[in-house]
């Protein structure tokens, strides 16, 4: 019940703070002639809410935390601005210098909607949030190179998180090493991570790799603790949606795709290349087709991670939205929507704290699997040679 509780509040610190984020205009350029007003005194155009500019900021990676606008003012925490051009070497400065995309900084500009619009660039090329060179006139320059080396929100955030997993399990590890947890009954964090480790061991690594588990054992702790604890801090309101970016999961995939491979023995590779008990015409067929689905399940690994975590993040902004959008329409359909819309918000946030953990758990559990599988032959030959002794 206390968790439940705990979890409700969370859920109404969330909404809140949605709410009192995406009520105040974002000092960005470029939303787009969407939700965009003309005042009544004066030529000038009013900025009106923007769902896209606003899901997109959320969900993508920057070079700041942002966190509300207080009075047309963000409320950020910039990050540095790490740079290397082939013609200007090394440029390292705050990302406060760009002023939200307003300004220009030591011949580099971060882009904005609006300035990819201004500069006539491909927006397939260029994205909102990357750093360009320009010349002196303001403008692109195309022959300066730029290579962006800076620590975006999804990097600190990253680092943050693995810095705090590392200290816990040292934590843990030093009282475990004292005694307490081994002659007595574990206490605090350990009594609250030692059901998880068993459960990883005996549900997930002893039935998928048998008597090698504890090999890999360290490894799958390490993914399950890493993507949940990535999963856990991107629910924070005002955090970046680490587990929701591509280039995360694409090198946890990688690193489990080594790991598979290393894992792998003779017998693996002689089932793709030459099924036994199928006919040759049919090998034709299936041989391209195994050798397919090696790469196949590292890379369901990273869009199955990546599609999940995104998915949540945009469904609830969107079900915040609502509010803003209707009250663009009518401040009385904008307060009716509220309940309806932070009802939504509260469930599904509870849901997305299941995801977390269900995410974390499937990543390594598939993980398992595979490399289960590329030993295999291996796995049910000494099981026969133990039961035949």
């Amino acid at each position: 019940m206390t968790i439940v509780r705990a979890k409700c509040l969370l859920v109404a610190v969330f909404s809140l703070f949605f709410t009192s984020v995406f009520a105040q205009p974002h000092h960005q350029e470029g939303g787009g002639d969407q939700g965009e007003k003309k005042e009544e005194h004066g030529g000038e155009k009013k900025k009106g809410f923007n769902a896209t500019e606003v899901i997109f900021g959320h969900v993508l990676n920057a070079h700041e935390f942002h966190f509300m606008d207080i009075g047309g003012h963000p409320v950020t925490i910039p990050l540095p601005v790490i740079l290397y051009s082939p013609q200007r070497g090394f440029t390292t400065f705050m990302s406060s210098k760009f002023e939200h995309g307003h300004k220009t900084h030591e011949g580099y500009a971060i882009l904005t909607e609006h300035s990819i619009k201004e500069m006539d660039l491909d927006p397939k090329k260029f994205f909102v949030g990357s750093v360009v060179g320009i010349n002196d006139a303001g403008e692109f320059d195309p022959n300066v190179k730029v290579y962006d080396l800076s620590l975006t929100r999804n990097v600190v955030q990253m680092l943050l998180a693995l810095a705090i997993f590392v200290w816990i399990m040292l934590r843990i590890a030093k009282r475990y090493k004292s005694g307490v947890g081994v002659t007595s009954a574990p206490r605090g964090s350990q009594s609250l991570l030692e059901p998880v480790i068993t459960f990883v061991r005996d549900e997930v690594a002893k039935p998928n790799l048998g008597h090698k588990y504890e090999k890999y054992l360290p490894y799958l702790l390490t993914v399950f603790f890493f993507i949940l604890i990535n999963n856990i801090f991107g629910l924070i309101p005002g955090s970046a949606n680490v587990t929701g970016n591509i280039a995360f999961t694409a090198v946890l995939g990688v690193i489990s795709f080594v790991v598979i491979l290393f894992s792998s023995n003779s017998h693996y590779w002689g089932h793709i290349f030459n099924p036994p008990g199928v006919p040759l015409g049919v090998k034709f067929i299936l041989v391209p087709v195994e050798f397919l689905s090696v790469f196949i399940k590292p890379f369901a690994l990273i869009i199955r991670l990546f599609a999940n975590m995104v998915a949540g993040h945009i469904i609830i902004i969107c079900l915040i939205s609502l509010i803003f959008i209707f009250g663009q329409l009518s401040p009385i359909a904008g307060w009716g929507a509220s309940p309806l819309s932070i009802g939504f918000t509260v469930f599904i946030y509870l849901i997305e704290v299941l995801v977390a953990f269900l995410q974390a758990f499937i990543f390594t559990m598939l993980t398992a699997v595979f490399i289960g599988q590329a030993f295999e032959g291996e796995h049910h030959h000494d099981d026969a040679h133990a039961a035949a002794h």
